[in-house]
């Protein structure tokens, strides 16, 4: 008669998946290891300019001299390529490995090169998305990397949650809008990070000025005791040519490089 109490189906099947989790975790924090700084660019309110801001964020620290990387998780509407204008898909020099191309000096993956017809809707449930995302970190090589930029899709569900529990990010920038509803669903994000007992580095807030207003950023800055990272002005130039506006207007460029003093200055921290 064994001493131990036998375990029942359930019981085995359960501690199966917390093992295979647990191997899974190990396997992404081994992938992600010759990283520095993993940044998570957030907002639960879609259309505030968080994709935006992780290609101008990337393309300034690779003009710093830094390596960079971009990693667009936002499974079903991916846009990094679009807004670098890059449609150059990752190499795969064996089954089961992808190797980043790069645009403006920084490395790229989405699953919009996975995309046949970008016009396409991607209809999946949660889990897909989930296996999708931990299938793109486990089989990409990114190689050593000074920054990691994570664009993090909308919304507190599954694509985020299994960011936020899966990538051992070092914080989260988070972006907001000047109206009301866009203030209110930052504060989400951001609820929704300290509950999962993770760091938010700061706040910026975008497409402020005298047409849309200004101060939600601020007021969620005080509100949480989190810094102001930085205010990004409306700016025609962010519809002209085919390069991050960084690189064509001095004024953005600027704008941007105080962020990364900012954000410099958490990671310390």
């Amino acid at each position: 008669m064994t001493s131990e109490k036998q375990r029942s189906p359930q019981e085995e099947a359960k501690l199966n998946q917390i093992r295979a989790t647990f191997q899974k975790r190990k396997q992404i924090d081994e992938s992600l290891s010759n990283i520095k700084h993993k940044i998570g660019v957030y907002s639960g309110k879609g259309g505030v300019g968080k994709t935006t801001v992780s290609v101008n964020l990337a393309v300034s620290l690779a003009n710093k001299g830094y390596k960079v990387a971009i990693f667009d998780v936002d499974i079903d509407c991916p846009n990094v390529t679009n807004i670098l204008h890059h449609n150059s898909p990752p190499s795969s020099p064996k089954e089961g490995v992808f190797i980043p191309s790069s645009r403006f000096d920084v490395k790229v993956m989405s699953m919009a090169f996975f995309h046949e017809n970008e016009e396409e809707a991607t209809i999946w449930r949660g889990p897909m998305i989930t296996n999708a995302i931990n299938q793109l970190v486990l089989m990409t090589e990114w190689g050593e990397l000074d920054y990691l930029i994570v664009d993090l899709p909308p919304g507190t569900s599954d694509g985020p949650l299994t960011v936020l529990q899966t990538l051992n990010l070092d914080g989260f920038v988070i972006v907001t809008a000047p109206q009301d509803i866009s203030k209110l669903d930052a504060i989400r994000s951001i609820n929704m990070i300290k509950k999962l007992n993770q760091k938010v580095l700061g706040i910026i807030e975008n497409f402020s000025g005298t047409i849309f207003g200004s101060g939600a950023g601020k007021e969620i800055s005080e509100k949480f005791n989190i810094p102001m990272m930085g205010t990004l002005s409306l700016n025609a130039d962010y519809r002209r040519g085919n390069k991050p506006t960084v690189l064509t207007n001095t004024t953005v460029k600027e704008e941007y490089n105080k962020i990364i003093e900012q954000l410099s200055k958490e990671l310390i921290n």
